[in-house]
């Protein structure tokens, strides 16, 4: 009998999270089909689309495969060399939030100029910048552990590298992204073990600073208003919210069938980008979002348990990094989610591995890929393996 044990064949340990891996591939799955869905009346009725009805269906793919690429190279990269380097990429980052502004280089579309035209492509820096904020962040943690608890030398350099982001984002203007990126900085100090009385102070200022960029601004406050009632201005400032919010009542628990949307016949903008999930709802009903949260859910799990199997292995900077992609795209989640629903002001976010969008749709991949390198290496050392 032990001649048999000793014989019998070893059971495969998976290399990466299998479960993680299939949580991506579905929500890119779902993406796929909604963006084609939401956007065919779009496409055949625009000019510069040639009238094709798979215009938007054969970017997005094309953007998967080049997400995928990219999401290869990085899985290939270990945790320690995207540490030596992030303060470069951070400053890449910031680079590129200033080169977007210059007349000429960044392309200006609905009044926002966010985007750099590649001729094939146009990428959008404030993309890229979530997920070198995320590693800069995690650095920034480690290298200050000793002198977390001191406001002036661990929380000040910090918030001045983040006003600086903060005011570039602005002046786009991309109010969303510099509300997700001031929560993955956050987050990250947070969870970086830094002194809770900071965090005590911030619970105040944050909401005053937000009130006051509100208020400083005619456009954004409209953005508020409209977004408490929006019926109140249903062709105007409120239009978009309360198309999504009949979308989302046609819908009912499980929809009008897919293909069936009437809102996305030119009545709810942007339906393929920011407003997908308006989408979903009016054709997969209550199911359909409710499947869509719990892979978030679950994708959020995830990215903290391969973070505390990381720092159980005295690897803070991969824990970080790990909870804090977690963060990212859990926060970007909740805040497009809460816009679609009426429970936020709009704020031109898109849903991570769903919404139409190059840039978004590859950095989402390659972010995933760096917590799949992360739970690979947390395996390899769990078994006495060089990483």
């Amino acid at each position: 009998m032990l001649n048999t044990a000793l014989h019998a064949p070893r059971r495969h340990v998976a290399e990466y999270d299998t479960v993680l891996a299939w949580l991506i591939t579905a929500l890119l799955a779902i993406g796929l089909v909604m963006v084609y869905s939401a956007s065919i009346a779009t496409a055949e009725a625009g000019r510069y689309t040639g009238h094709q009805a798979t215009y938007y269906l054969v970017r997005h793919g094309l953007f998967m495969t080049v997400g995928l690429a990219a999401a290869v190279i990085a899985f290939q990269v270990p945790t320690q060399t995207w540490q030596k380097y992030a303060p470069v990429l951070f400053m890449i980052g910031v680079l590129l939030l200033m080169l977007v502004l210059i007349p000429g280089i960044g392309k200006s579309v609905n009044g926002s100029r966010r985007w750099i035209s590649l001729i094939v492509f146009n990428m959008q820096p404030s993309e890229l910048m979530k997920l070198f904020a995320v590693l800069y962040a995690a650095d920034y943690a480690v290298r200050k552990g000793a002198v977390r608890h001191r406001f002036v030398q661990s929380f000040v350099p910090m918030f001045i590298v983040m006003a600086l982001v903060g005011a570039l984002l602005l002046l786009e203007p991309d109010m969303g992204a510099f509300v997700v990126i001031c929560a993955i900085a956050m987050g990250m100090l947070w969870l970086g073990g830094f002194n809770l009385k900071i965090f005590g102070a911030l619970t105040v200022a944050l909401p005053l600073a937000f009130a006051a960029l509100i208020f400083s601004s005619e456009y954004r406050m409209q953005r508020v208003l409209g977004f408490l009632d929006p019926w109140s201005d249903p062709y105007g400032k409120g239009y978009q919210l309360s198309h999504a919010l009949i979308a989302f009542g046609r819908g009912e628990w499980l929809g009008v069938g897919l293909g069936g949307s009437v809102e996305k016949l030119f009545y709810l903008p942007e339906a393929h980008t920011d407003f997908l999930l308006a989408v979903i709802a009016e054709e997969l009903g209550l199911f359909g979002v409710t499947a869509v949260l719990l892979l978030f859910g679950w994708l959020i799990v995830r990215a903290f348990a391969i973070g505390r199997q990381a720092a159980m292995s005295d690897r803070l900077y991969a824990a970080l990094v790990a909870q804090g992609i977690g963060v990212w795209l859990g926060v970007q989640a909740m805040i497009n989610i809460g816009v679609n629903m009426g429970v936020l002001p709009t704020k031109g976010l898109t849903l991570p591995f769903l919404s139409f969008g190059g840039s978004g749709v590859v950095v989402n991949m390659v972010a995933v890929a760096v917590l799949l390198r992360i739970d690979y290496e947390n395996r390899r050392v769990a078994r006495g393996l060089p990483i």
